[in-house]
């Protein structure tokens, strides 16, 4: 599942829990968005991580 439909998921968790008068869904639903933003950073740094790399090998083979 994506971040994008993760946080999408936790927001109406949220939403159903406070309508609901649920303490426990409303917890739930921003667990659910928060564990989703700490994936897309996990993510971004992955991936800033490999450009560093990618553009480190590159300009050794230029030497």
């Amino acid at each position: 599942m994506t971040s994008a439909m993760d946080k999408a998921k936790g927001r109406l968790k949220e939403v159903a829990g406070r309508f609901t008068g649920d303490e426990r869904l409303e917890s739930e639903g921003r667990t659910d968005q928060a564990k989703a933003k700490v994936r897309d950073a996990v993510g971004g740094l992955r991936d800033r991580a490999a450009g560093i790399v990618d553009s480190l090998r590159r300009h050794d083979r230029h030497r």
